[in-house]
């Protein structure tokens, strides 16, 4: 089975995402991306390809942004999310997404090294975020969920049409 499409389908004037995210924590702090063209950050991850589990796409993208491979940790949130979309193919689309954020196993001397783009070519960043840095963050949860984990996988619905 050919794992190179991304697991995003049209449906009416919209799409249907489904995407993996990292939380990738380290000193009270986490992990986002940034890039040229947004001015907000987002988290470690990306959209599935078809034929990968959840934890497969989260392990593919980690590598991808960061060039380490980390280790699972537990799934951490399931998020639905409708937004309008903000990329030149994209601009003004409805979307709903679903998405699977792992927390991933961090070592001590976790350095990444960011080298990847966007689909729209534009390069990206590596930021540690704390939970008040004056900076759009995506998904918003991460500033108050991040700051006292659960052990158990929580259900988190928001709508922004």
């Amino acid at each position: 089975m050919a794992k190179n499409k991304d697991m995003t389908v049209p449906c009416d004037d919209g799409l249907i995402n489904i995407r993996v995210g990292a939380i990738i924590m380290k000193n009270g702090r986490f992990l986002m991306v940034g890039n040229e063209r947004a001015d907000y950050l987002y988290s470690v991850g990306g959209r599935i390809k078809f034929g990968e589990t959840a934890e497969e796409a989260v392990l593919r993208e980690v590598f991808e942004e960061t060039g380490i491979r980390l280790e699972i940790d537990r799934l951490g949130f399931i998020h639905e999310n409708y937004f309008r979309g903000d990329a030149p193919k994209i601009d003004g689309k409805l979307i709903y997404e679903v998405s699977f954020f792992f927390y991933m196993k961090v070592p001590e001397d976790f350095e990444p090294v960011s080298s990847d783009f966007t689909d729209d070519n534009s390069r990206e960043h590596l930021i540690w975020v704390s939970p008040d840095t004056p900076m759009t963050i995506y998904p918003e949860f991460f500033r108050s969920e991040l700051s006292h984990p659960e052990k158990y996988a929580k259900h988190i619905v928001t709508k922004e049409t």
